[in-house]
């Protein structure tokens, strides 16, 4: 019996599908919304979904679903600023 090739976890997957999935199931916000974010669309503020219970939930559900650790300096008032900053910030923590 032959081992099969294992290839390396490519960590890089759509982390802006998984990101839109996440705000989606997190914050009960429609596909159809999620879907219409781009970069530039603002989150905290902006959507009356995302307060400050919120981003707690949502941390512990990008930690989960992304495999990673977020201290509490990892986090600073750009994180959540716009779709765009917040899909960096995973980018950048799974890489």
């Amino acid at each position: 019996m032959q081992a099969q090739n294992s290839q390396p976890v490519d960590r890089t997957f759509d982390v802006e599908g998984q990101m839109r999935a996440l705000l989606r199931d997190t914050l009960g916000l429609s596909q159809e919304r999620v879907d219409a974010f781009d970069a530039d669309t603002p989150l905290f503020g902006a959507l009356p979904e995302l307060d400050s219970m919120a981003v707690a939930g949502l941390l512990t559900e990008i930690e989960d679903r992304f495999h990673i650790l977020i201290e509490d300096e990892d986090i600073d008032g750009d994180t959540f600023e716009n779709f765009g900053s917040l899909v960096a910030f995973a980018k950048a923590k799974v890489a």
